[in-house]
């Protein structure tokens, strides 16, 4: 029987693909894999696509160090729907006609999202009330109330605006939810929005270069995808520890 320390351990970075939970992706990886100690870094949702990162064995004892990453973000607001998800996924519960707006005015309304600000955490999120998470709540029909929590958005980058959708680059800290960014936006612009769609490209120093796509972590051997790990003494270097 292996050591602990003998044990494979480090990050394994996954391109998620759409439609699936972070939780499916782990229960993939330790099934592949053949080890039980696995987690994940920051919840993708299921329409979300992108970085996700596997913390194996070890590496767990790292997580909270590694989920406190600025992160960046690709996205698509749609105007003129705000849903009762703040997303794509949700009901529809208020619909606006979208003005011409020019770019100076979209400007502005992402401009007031920029730097430190709080976010009122949206009912579809992972944060618990009671110990329940407040999805399962959502899931019920409740609404409970939300501390609002402060967070920043380092830059951000506005890549194509084709009313009704705006496509845009966002940097931002921890604990920063991209729906509510979209919502809140929305708001500012007097029409509404929701995000339709959303893309984690980095997390820390942890970047989509090195990932491994889901089909391939479900065909590739346990040695295939152990050599793709970054082991903990790179993480250690990259982090300038």
């Amino acid at each position: 029987m292996q050591a602990p320390s003998d044990l494979p351990s480090g990050v394994l970075l996954i391109d998620k693909a759409p439609g699936m939970t972070s939780h499916d992706v782990v229960a993939i990886a330790r099934r592949q894999l053949k080890i039980k100690k696995i987690g994940h870094c920051g919840t993708l949702d299921p329409m979300a696509t992108g970085l996700l990162m596997l913390v194996i064995n070890r590496a767990t004892k790292i997580q909270d160090l590694l989920m406190s990453e600025d992160k960046t973000y690709e996205g698509t607001i749609s105007l003129g729907k705000v849903t009762s998800t703040q997303d794509k996924e949700g009901e529809v519960i208020e619909e606006k006609d979208v003005p011409a707006l020019s770019d100076d005015q979209i400007k502005d309304a992402f401009d007031q999202y920029t730097g430190d600000f709080e976010q009122i955490p949206p009912m579809v999120s992972a944060i618990k009330k009671d110990g329940v998470p407040l999805y399962k709540l959502a899931r019920q029909g409740k609404e409970v109330k939300r501390d609002p929590r402060p967070v920043s958005v380092f830059q951000y980058k506005i890549l194509r605006t084709e009313l009704p959708e705006i496509d845009f680059i966002v940097d931002c800290s921890k604990g920063f939810y991209v729906r509510t960014y979209a919502h809140d936006i929305g708001h500012a612009l007097g029409c509404g929005a929701h995000l339709s769609s959303l893309r984690r490209t980095r997390s820390g120093r942890f970047t989509l270069e090195r990932a491994v796509t889901v089909d391939r972590l479900k065909d590739a051997s346990s040695e295939e995808l152990l050599s793709s790990m970054i082991s903990l003494a790179e993480i250690s270097l990259m982090r300038g520890a």
